[in-house]
């Protein structure tokens, strides 16, 4: 299999037109695609959130010659390789070393219609919802109604689902009955916003600063902080479920539990 044939399979869950139509809709930036070509055949591929050493070891130890991320393996220009104290010059320069390809799949992975973000709703229990950032049947910020429990159970339920104890929670133990969630580090004025008008009970997303969770708080809003690995990780990992049997490749899914 080439790599542009594994680049046309996972084209068809969410383009990097996606990405670049979002980006150019919302004024944002991305680098998603093919990051780093060895040219050959690929020999089987692994799944990633990130582009780490550890990410790299896994692939050699399986030996497959491809690496598809969600976090761009380079994300803004390189100016510098620094192979002594930076460990994503490392795991690129492993990748050179040793002829691993890498694609990179960010915003058309988080906005799909069944991409991350939306996966992130099916976890916490949302189906119909209300969208921030539209685009194409997808888009990335989502408000639902969910199943009515009081917040202490629902905080539990959220940890199982996700598998992680690196979950915070702030606010009263209230009922719950609408969700506003956002993949990675989703909070920001707009997003706090969105989940007041939608009359959101509880904001999820990753990443939160201080006076955010204060905001959430002081609008009535309950607050679940998600690591950023654990609230992406969950999607990434349905999406390649679906493409991995399109792929005529072994392929294998890696997740770092130290950040989950």
């Amino acid at each position: 299999m080439k790599l542009n044939e594994v680049m046309t399979v996972l084209e068809k869950i969410a383009p990097v037109s996606l990405s670049d139509g979002f980006c150019k809709k919302f004024g944002l930036y991305d680098n998603s695609g093919i990051i780093i070509n060895c040219g050959g055949e690929i020999n089987g591929a692994l799944f990633s959130l990130d582009l780490s050493i550890n990410s790299v070891n896994k692939a050699k130890e399986y030996g497959y010659n491809l690496i598809v991320t969600h976090h761009p393996a380079i994300y803004g220009g390189i100016s510098r390789f620094d192979l002594t104290r930076d460990p994503q010059a490392v795991a690129l320069a492993e990748c050179l070393k040793c002829g691993i390809s890498v694609i990179s799949m960010h915003l058309n992975f988080d906005a799909a219609p069944e991409g991350i973000d939306y996966h992130l709703m099916r976890g916490l229990g949302g189906k119909n919802c209300e969208i921030l950032a539209p685009i194409e049947g997808g888009g990335y910020g989502r408000a639902y109604c969910v199943q009515c429990e009081n917040f202490k159970a629902f905080v539990q339920r959220v940890k199982k689902k996700f598998g992680s104890d690196r979950v915070l929670s702030y606010g009263a133990d209230r009922q719950v009955k609408k969700v506003a969630s956002f993949c990675g580090a989703g909070c920001d004025d707009k997003a706090i916003a969105f989940a007041a008008e939608n009359g959101a009970d509880v904001f999820v997303s990753s990443d939160l600063k201080h006076h955010e969770i204060t905001a959430l708080l002081g609008r009535g809003i309950n607050v679940i902080q998600l690591t950023h690995y654990c609230a992406e990780s969950f999607g990434f990992e349905k999406i390649y479920s679906g493409i991995s049997k399109d792929l005529s490749v072994p392929t294998a899914f890696y997740c770092d539990a130290e950040l989950m």
